[in-house]
């Protein structure tokens, strides 16, 4: 493959990545992280051998031979297919006693074949729709729920439709799993949303590891002082006359070791040997009593060379020089400890006892995971009453009533909290763009499926959609776009259960005549084109573009966010030009007419703006006048939009580094768009909202900026610092445009006060502007002391300067 997204080709990358994969397994320092490594190597030798063989073909919308485009696929980082179907896996448990009842006249050559048949006949189809009334399933991957989808046609009297999805679907049924899990499935309900199930923050709990260390400490003062004392003992018990001691200047005083053997000493002797190995054997012999040159190896030695009956040196236990080594160890530990069952040596081990006597985060993290046990572990926390409360009796723990449960534990569990969205960005649980992309799919779905008069399709609706949205990205070449929501069979299938046919569904495209209203404005001229649409999504939206733009203002919208946002628009009838981020390596060098179509908005938006003097944003007319798009890979383009970005990223410097070449481009396009913030404000009226808190916003983000500068690191994460800094910069300077020009100087004041190191150009760049001037073609103001700030250069940037 000679593509320039790959100049080395994919081999070579993915082999760089099983590279790093088997460096992790190394370095893991827990078990957790070295699975999750082996995990990841497996991944890429996987896509490696895909590779080799031609199985899997890299850039490719169907990149695993045999399983077409609607396939949930494995997928790694970078968008690579491993080469195998997330439903490509073996029986579960309840499927293999399922399958054990199944008559032997169901054909099928693969177990999965005969059970996916098997649901084809009447008494599959009652089962799958009694789980279906029931709400008892779950499902997991979108193809899961293939064969129910075919049982609730069949009993709505669709059987044409439902005969044909099972044409589709037959030539995978030896491969593919097409039935849910059978299990309650709690879901939230409303506007509420959760971030994790019950099940997978019970799996975080019962994760947590104590640190090596204080496990070590625990381990010493629990098991190994108790047999060291004990053993110290057993020698004191043999020595003829003072114990031993050491004083003043360094000479060994008292009495000889082995010297005498008092009643039932063997007996004593034995014993302690046994309950040591069966420490041992328990618990991992670490710390200073292990080491071969403690006074504990040296005792220890002695009692194993002890016969274990009355031998020929009569009543002496000893050797001479095994004697002169256990009265040394004697005379160290004594002198220093006291004697077994002394005052000194019992204060110094209650004061051991007292410092490890807070419980283990471990068996905290224990309780809580048992207080989630008596949960649904796929439904969510109601209330926070199981997580906050002390430990009481109910738990039946070995840790003491009334201890409270740390915050960081409590933390891990409250990720299962359901609440509306802006309750959990509130409480930090949701703390991303990337986790709010995660959860609004649960909103989205309710909505969709409210379109459906038939609450058992809607249901199913509802968690088909929330699953589609887990499926990762593929890596795409040539303008390609991810699998439509719409395209998966069952879904077109289950169409004819709606109570009617909606004016937009998701992923479909808005283009052309539109149902139910006119579009309010011209071809063209970058506004928003309507049709009648679901008020409700409207509304829902415009909720989270206004929840993530004010929660999250330091960080452009993610690519999940912004495909939930396009759904929604869809269902709103709005056609919006979203655009997502695309990577520096990957990089074609065209955009689709989107691109330009955002931008025209944003010009528009921020006609006068500090903003569109900052950036010097072309002109509405000067994007009127380049209208013309080019079909390229079946898909209109705009050359003018790629060539302005081409001409602008020059300001970067010029190099033969392809990826820093793309990503000054691609910024550029970034810059011109403002990365879907103008078209959101445009479509939604956001800006008497943004009016009232872009001073805090502004705030919040420059303070973030000064703050992530500030981060040590080598030069790779200076660089990714000093780049998510400039994206940052970017939206504080669209947030300083909707605030008057008072509040932009009182926030160049406070910046010029705090900060006087590398960011000075770049503050005395953003004053110049403010202050009405404008850069040079080269980025700088007039008198060289500042300079616009970008985040990909081709050479040294300034700020290293």
């Amino acid at each position: 493959m000679s593509d320039p997204a790959f100049p080395d080709g994919p081999q070579r990358y993915a082999t760089t990545r099983l590279f790093r994969a088997l460096t992790a397994i190394e370095r893991a320092g827990s078990a957790g992280d070295r699975e999750r490594a082996r995990q990841r190597a497996r991944q890429w030798r996987e896509v490696l051998a895909g590779l080799r063989d031609g199985r899997v073909v890299a850039g490719s919308r169907t990149p695993v031979a045999g399983l077409p485009a609607w396939v949930t696929l494995e997928v790694t980082h970078g968008g690579f297919a491993t080469g195998r179907g997330l439903a490509e896996a073996p029986l579960t448990r309840d499927e293999e006693e399922r399958l054990a009842a199944v008559p032997p006249e169901v054909p099928g050559e693969s177990a999965r074949e005969r059970l996916n048949l098997w649901y084809l006949g009447d008494a599959g189809q009652a089962e799958l729709l009694a789980v279906l009334r029931s709400g008892h399933y779950r499902v997991r991957v979108p193809e899961h729920a293939a064969l129910a989808v075919v049982a609730l046609l069949l009993d709505k009297g669709f059987a044409e439709q439902a005969l044909d999805l099972v044409a589709r679907l037959r030539p995978h049924f030896a491969r593919l799993r097409f039935t849910p899990d059978f299990d309650a499935a709690a879901r939230p309900s409303g506007a509420a949303v959760r971030v994790a199930t019950v099940g997978e923050a019970g799996d975080a709990l019962r994760a947590v590891r104590t640190p090596e260390q204080l496990r070590l400490m625990h381990d010493t003062v629990e098991v190994w002082t108790p047999l060291y004392d004990r053993l110290v003992a057993l020698w004191c018990m043999t020595v003829d006359g003072d114990l031993p001691r050491i004083d003043a200047e360094g000479a060994v005083l008292g009495g000889q070791p082995g010297a005498v053997r008092p009643p039932g000493w063997l007996s004593e002797r034995a014993r302690w040997l046994q309950e040591f190995e069966k420490a041992r054997g328990a618990r991992e012999f670490r710390g200073r009593h292990a080491h071969p040159r403690s006074n504990f190896a040296r005792l220890h030695e002695a009692l194993l060379s002890v016969p274990d009956k009355h031998s020929r040196m009569g009543a002496r236990l000893l050797t001479p020089q095994q004697a002169k080594r256990v009265r040394l160890a004697l005379a160290n530990t004594l002198t220093r400890h006291g004697e077994p069952g002394g005052g000194a040596r019992e204060s110094e081990r209650a004061a051991q006892a007292r410092a490890i006597a807070s419980p283990l985060y471990r068996d905290l993290a224990e309780v809580l995971a048992a207080r989630l046990d008596r949960l649904p572990a796929d439904g969510g926390l109601p209330s926070l009453d199981p997580v906050t409360a002390p430990v009481g009796p109910e738990d039946k723990a070995t840790v003491a009533d009334g201890t409270d449960i740390p915050q960081h534990l409590r933390d891990k569990a409250i990720r299962a909290l359901e609440a509306p969205p802006d309750e959990l960005i509130r409480r930090g649980i949701i703390g991303s763009g990337e986790v709010l992309a995660a959860v609004l799919p649960q909103l989205t779905s309710r909505l969709l499926a409210a379109e459906f008069a038939d609450p058992v399709a809607a249901g199913l609706y509802e968690q088909v959609y929330t699953a589609f949205r887990r499926r990762r990205s593929l890596l795409l070449l040539d303008l390609q776009h991810q699998v439509r929501f719409d395209e998966l069979p069952w879904v077109t299938a289950l169409e004819a259960l709606r109570a009617e046919p909606p004016a937009t569904g998701p992923g479909k495209k808005t283009g052309g005549k539109q149902r139910g209203g006119k579009k309010r404005a011209g071809k063209g001229d970058g506004r928003q084109a309507e049709h009648a649409g679901n008020p409700a999504a409207r509304r829902l939206l415009r909720q989270m573009a206004l929840l993530a733009i004010e929660s999250f203002p330091e960080t452009m919208l993610p690519n999940p966010l912004v495909r939930e946002f396009h759904t929604l628009a869809g269902q709103a009838g709005l056609r919006l030009p979203l655009v997502e981020e695309v990577a520096a390596d990957i990089f074609m060098g065209t955009f689709t007419e989107k691109w330009r179509t955002a931008a025209l908005v944003a010009s528009r938006t921020l006609e006068g703006t500090l903003y569109q003097r900052y950036y010097d944003l072309p002109t509405v007319a000067d994007w009127e006048a380049h209208a013309r798009n080019e079909i390229r890979w079946g898909k209109p383009t705009s050359p003018h939009f790629a060539e302005l970005c081409a001409q602008r990223a020059t300001e970067a410097g010029t190099g033969n580094n392809y990826v820093a070449r793309n990503g000054a481009l691609l910024e550029q396009s970034q810059i011109l768009t403002t990365h879907n913030l103008a078209v959101l404000v445009d479509a939604l009226n956001l800006e008497p909202e943004l009016q009232e808190t872009a001073p805090q916003l502004a705030h919040h983000t420059f303070d973030w900026i000064l703050h992530r500068l500030s981060q040590p690191g080598n030069r790779h994460t200076q660089l990714l610092q000093l780049k998510n800094a400039a994206y940052a910069w970017r939206q504080a300077i669209f947030l300083l445009s909707y605030c008057n020009t008072a509040t932009q100087h009182d926030q160049l004041h406070r910046l010029s006060t705090h900060h006087t190191t590398p960011l000075t150009p770049a503050i005395n760049g953003l004053s110049h502007v403010v202050s009405g001037g404008h850069f040079t073609p080269r980025g700088m103001t007039p008198s060289g002391n500042g300079h616009r700030f970008l985040g990909w250069t081709q050479g040294r940037h300034w700020y290293f300067a």
